[in-house]
């Protein structure tokens, strides 16, 4: 296997995954800041042109970081960050769709057409009207997940999983772009600190940098 990685949310979900798992794969680092990852060799493997992209043993190129952490945990299934059990599956599976519906995805899209603007316009559309409708909407979403989460040690209970790392990722990249993680939100200001606690949240932040 063969990690293709950025800066960036999605990329770092992934690298906090495979330290959680103490997995090591061989990682390429695509500098999207310089828009290498708009360049024909790299549409060639990824025709969306986006990060992260895992080369897996076969030589299919899989993309979006949730579907590659479900890749990795069949090939590494200890320990179980979506679940040993159909059900355990399910419940991750469920919380990682609601993410994806109601915070990853206003979230970045607001990021697009707002602060993230100069870099995007010429690559993809972005929707600047749209832009603080969208913040208000992933606000309205981590709201929804800081009743969810209630006074429960993780998203689905007491299993740290694939949703924890989704939503960490993207709020502590939410924090770097004009869009914190509400102070008045307490019980996730108290799930994220001790999410930050896990030495997978550090060394995913190095390792985002392509020289750890």
């Amino acid at each position: 296997m063969k990690l293709y990685q950025s800066i960036g949310p999605n990329p770092r979900v992934v690298l906090m995954f495979l330290e959680e798992k103490g997995a090591v794969i061989d990682r390429a680092f695509v500098d999207i800041m310089k828009g290498e990852n708009r360049q024909p060799d790299f549409v060639a493997l990824n025709p969306f042109g986006q990060l992260p992209l895992l080369e897996m043993d076969d030589g299919t190129h899989l993309s979006e970081s949730t579907a590659i952490c479900a890749y990795i945990e069949e090939k590494f299934p200890a320990p179980p960050l979506i679940g040993s059990t159909a059900e355990e599956r399910a419940v991750t599976n469920m919380l990682v769709r609601r993410l994806d519906y109601d915070v990853v995805a206003p979230m970045t899209t607001a990021f697009r057409g707002a602060e993230g603007l100069p870099m995007f316009k010429n690559r993809m559309r972005c929707l600047p009207e749209a832009a603080d409708g969208l913040k208000a909407s992933a606000r309205d979403g981590l709201a929804a997940f800081d009743a969810l989460i209630g006074d429960k040690t993780w998203l689905a209970g007491e299993r740290f999983t694939l949703a924890d790392i989704l939503l960490y990722c993207l709020t502590e990249f939410g924090k770097q772009v004009g869009q914190p993680l509400p102070e008045e939100l307490a019980n996730l200001q108290a799930w994220s600190a001790r999410v930050a606690a896990r030495p997978s949240a550090t060394a995913s932040l190095n390792a985002q940098t392509g020289i750890a």
